[in-house]
């Protein structure tokens, strides 16, 4: 762990050097990447110098002790050594969770998108449901919700969303979200009140720049066509839907919500670039650890992280094994859902560190 302290301590002060350097702010993307590590940095590094001081008197004291000589600083180090060996012992416990929430990502804006899943109707107006407290849960926080790409369903549902959620930490505090969410309700068309099982599907992306993924001309396949809403409702007669397929992975990301082309593009080039970035972060997580599953899987019911059961008025979340109050959770109160489940996060973690 130590080690990994002073490789992080020395880096800080590497990014330090290029911040102060006279043309640190030549390229304000490059400089924007700088501003968000130091801050990441810092968290851990403030910490760690303080660590390193106590260790420093500790030992100072210790060899006093060892060597004896007056009295008085003997009998001084003496009282001092035990709560120093405390203080040490809680602050290497902090930086322990410090390094292993150590998500460069972490300070990042989320894109989100949610799909239904297995449901029919039901799951599309679930997706919409999940749409919804996600924007109140940002309202909540002074976040900004804008949405990319949306397929709404002939029922007012959405097929499928794409937004993104703008703010200091969004994704440090979304990206748990992804998985399948599974809702237990009586649909409104359910004539006999019999309860119906759903599923939506989440991942959350983080928002990632023109530094951090190289998207070349001769890779992207650009299309256009013509938008149309659900039942060929509000036909927009000029091609400004927009297809972009990237060559190399084939990944395909459409938008047809602006009736500009041009803002359709750039917001489409935002998805595509965010979906890259994960694929290129999922990659070398994945070479840490082989075993991570996939963000959302296949969408089957089977495969959840939550359920949202109405009839109860009750979320369990599944990694918790606990349970909360629905009202106010589809109305976008998560703090506590969040919190917990980023201590649960940090807890495997640690524990997956002791393991190694």
């Amino acid at each position: 762990m130590l080690d990994k302290l002073r490789q992080l301590a020395q880096r800080f002060e590497d990014v330090e050097q290029r911040l102060q350097s006279q043309d640190a702010f030549a390229k304000p993307e490059v400089a924007r990447q700088l501003l968000r590590e130091r801050a990441q940095l810092v968290r851990i590094v403030e910490p760690y110098r303080e660590f390193e001081r106590m260790l420093r008197s500790r030992d100072e004291a210790a060899q006093l002790l060892k060597e004896g000589g007056d009295a008085e600083l003997c009998e001084l180090a003496r009282s001092e050594l035990p709560g120093l060996e405390q203080s040490i012992a809680v602050l290497g416990d902090k930086l322990g969770r410090l390094l292993v929430d150590d998500d460069p990502n972490a300070q990042r804006d989320a894109i989100m998108e949610i799909r239904g899943g297995v449901g029919g109707d039901e799951a599309t107006l679930f997706a919409a449901d999940l749409f919804r407290m996600y924007a109140r849960y940002a309202e909540r926080h002074g976040f900004k919700v804008e949405v990319l790409s949306a397929a709404p369903s002939e029922v007012k549902g959405f097929k499928e969303i794409v937004f993104a959620v703008a703010g200091q930490g969004a994704y440090d505090r979304l990206h748990l979200e992804s998985g399948g969410h599974r809702v237990q309700r009586v649909p409104d068309t359910e004539a006999q009140g019999r309860i119906h099982t759903s599923l939506a599907t989440v991942a959350v992306l983080p928002d990632a720049e023109d530094v951090d993924v190289e998207l070349r001309d001769e890779d992207i396949k650009f299309d256009t066509y013509r938008s149309g809403g659900p039942g060929g409702q509000s036909v927009n007669k000029t091609s400004s839907a927009v297809r972009l397929t990237h060559l190399p992975s084939g990944l395909v990301v459409q938008c047809q919500d602006e009736s500009s082309q041009h803002k359709n593009r750039a917001k489409a080039m935002r998805v595509l670039r965010a979906r890259l970035f994960e694929l290129e972060e999922t990659k070398r997580r994945n070479e840490r650890d082989e075993t991570r599953r996939a963000q959302v899987g296949s969408g089957d019911r089977s495969e959840r992280i939550r359920t949202y059961n109405f009839p109860q008025n009750r979320v369990t979340d599944h990694r918790l094994k606990d349970n909360y109050t629905l009202d106010r959770v589809i109305d976008g109160d998560l703090d506590e859902l969040l919190d917990q489940l980023k201590r649960y996060e940090i807890d495997e973690r640690l524990k997956g560190l002791a393991r190694d």
